[in-house]
């Protein structure tokens, strides 16, 4: 894999007891879509904010674009976009100003944030949007104009954590068209939802994660072969019923 996509190695991350992510390696390059799958409490979202560098490590490292996270925080971040369900915007500027105040956080010229802007705007459908106040824009127009703050400084690594929630059809439709052309272009990017029907259209490959380990991973098509399940839907349920079993079976690890 090239500097430009994703590697985590043993990555983890204890509260106490609780191992919310326990070992997660994973890699992901560019120009692939990557499905982060798992039920609520997964470890999902500690370890998309651990890529982020929002939540330090117990141990292991995160690379983003070949910049480790933990020892290389400010070059890391600037080469990620992070979008999350709970992202906020400052309701009192419009969403033009709150594009052009994160390019200028990132260092971004005028000239490109106003070229930046303008494609974000047309890829996503948010042309009668820039002029609204962020406060008044309904759940699912705040999180198109999300997602265009954090592509604002076109990242090389893309992290998207639920990011249809709140979108209607035509939302969603947008942001899945988006996010394929950014592939397209050589992003890396992991996507992680709830809806199994949206991530097997979605991504190249897939990680099934459970209890904070990583149960499988591989393309839907190869998950689906390997479990002998119709869907995706189908697999997960096969394999965190495998993990369960095993579970309890075997005694628990030493903490």
């Amino acid at each position: 894999m090239t500097g430009a996509g994703v590697l985590t190695e043993d990555l983890s991350k204890f509260f106490g007891p609780l191992r919310a992510v326990d070992g997660l390696t994973i890699a992901v390059a560019p120009g692939e879509i990557y499905g982060l799958l798992g039920p609520n409490g997964a470890g999902k979202t500690t370890a998309l904010r651990m890529l982020a560098g929002l939540v330090a490590p117990t141990r292991g490292r995160a690379l983003v674009a070949g910049l480790d996270v933990a020892s290389d925080p400010d070059h890391a971040k600037a080469a990620l976009g992070f979008l999350s369900a709970s992202t906020g915007l400052y309701g009192r500027l419009d969403a033009r100003e709150l594009l052009a105040y994160f390019a200028g956080l990132y260092g971004l010229e005028d000239e490109t944030t106003a070229r930046r802007i303008a494609h974000l705007a047309g890829a996503l459908g948010i042309e009668p949007l820039l002029g609204r106040r962020c406060e008044t824009l309904s759940s699912g127009e705040k999180q198109r104009v999300s997602l265009a703050r954090a592509m604002i400084h076109d990242p090389a690594v893309l992290v998207l954590d639920e990011p249809t929630s709140g979108l209607d059809v035509l939302g969603s439709r947008f942001l899945r068209d988006f996010v394929r052309t950014e592939r397209a272009r050589g992003k890396a990017v992991i996507f992680s939802t709830h809806y199994l029907a949206e991530a097997e259209l979605m991504c190249d490959r897939i990680g099934l994660i459970h209890r904070g380990r990583l149960l499988r991973e591989g393309s839907p098509a190869a998950l689906r072969t390997e479990t002998g399940a119709a869907t995706l839907e189908e697999v997960f349920l096969t394999l965190v019923g495998m993990a369960e079993g095993e579970r309890g079976a075997a005694p628990a690890p030493a903490a």
